[in-house]
């Protein structure tokens, strides 16, 4: 029987890999400023400076791309919780130390980019979208799998590919030019983060194999994004997977397969007898998603055609 490892262990082993994708990480990061990525001259004072407060004509966005933004957003502003998450899950020293530093401060600048394009171009409604962070922020955030290193860094490379994702979906759901180029920008910073933590799992899979099949398939199956608990999460999921932000099928072919392809999880010969039984049961559950995906799918045309033809009758109405 495979001997499991320790936490300890396991961060041991793989503390060479963490300095040398830290490295890699720093060679290639490009350092950009958020300021850089707002339009200034749009902004205006709100009434409690002499100006006008918000009003929804103000907004350019549609509610596709003002959903998809609050989501993304609040998600973001997390990052406290997620800081914690990942520092107890790998450690403060050492390389592991540096890249939870590292990550942290990247991450930052998404939060402070976004709310600075909302609020300056008056995209969303200010007080609704602070009291959603300060609920969102005081209810945090807690892995919905195991605690644990391989669960921890299984987790964040499907959720980083996944928030890269709809991120740079969501620049296109603006139809503006700057949030394009911004939203552009942070999805480069969330694909580099999701190498390093793809590295980190493909090596933990060399060191423990069983482990860490064991890991990815408890995550795959119990995958949710960050954002989960925020207010209107449901309704603002709902609208972003219809109109193409984030849906299962991107989910599937966009984020799941390509990460198990790079590891070659269904070609390794390195499972034990309990790493086989495992791999049997993440087939059977990708086939299971590939259904979802097409069940989906159906069902969003047919939602789509049908908004397709109310706005027809509308139209024609008037």
């Amino acid at each position: 029987m495979t001997r499991v490892l320790t936490q300890l262990e396991l961060l041991r082993e793989l503390e060479p890999v963490a300095e040398a994708n830290v490295n890699r990480h720093l060679s290639m990061a490009k350092d950009w400023h958020p300021h850089d990525y707002v339009p200034w001259d749009e902004g205006r004072n709100f009434a409690a400076m002499g100006g006008v407060d918000w009003e929804p004509e103000q907004s350019k966005l549609d509610e596709v791309a003002k959903a998809a933004m609050i989501t993304n957003l609040l998600t973001e502003d997390n990052l406290p919780s997620y800081h914690r998450e990942i520092a107890e899950s790998f450690s403060r020293d050492g390389a592991w130390g540096t890249w939870v530093g590292r990550w942290t401060a990247e991450e930052n600048r998404h939060g402070i980019v976004m709310r600075d394009y909302l609020v300056v171009t008056r995209g969303v409604d200010p007080v609704a979208l602070e009291n959603a962070r300060m609920e969102h922020m005081t209810n945090g955030f807690a892995s919905p799998n195991e605690v644990g290193m391989l669960h921890s860094v299984s987790y964040v490379t499907f959720q980083e590919l996944a928030t890269r994702v709809s991120h740079r979906n969501t620049g296109r759901a603006c139809h503006d030019s700057i949030a394009d180029k911004m939203l552009q920008r942070i999805a480069a910073d969330e694909n580099l983060h999701m190498i390093f933590y793809r590295n980190i799992c493909e090596a933990a899979l060399d060191v423990a194999p069983d482990q860490t099949l064991a890991a990815i398939t408890d995550v795959l199956k119990n995958f949710q994004m960050p954002g989960a608990g925020m207010p209107n999460f449901r309704r603002n999921g709902v609208l972003m997977a219809k109109h193409g932000i984030y849906d299962l099928r991107q989910h599937l072919d966009e984020v799941v397969m390509p990460v198990l392809r790079k590891w070659r999880i269904f070609e390794r010969e390195d499972f034990g007898t309990e790493g086989a039984r495992i791999l049997d049961e993440l087939g059977t559950f990708l086939e299971e998603l590939e259904k979802q995906a097409v069940k989906f799918e159906e069902m969003r045309d047919r939602s789509l055609a049908r908004d397709a033809a109310r706005r027809e009758r509308t139209e024609a109405a008037s």
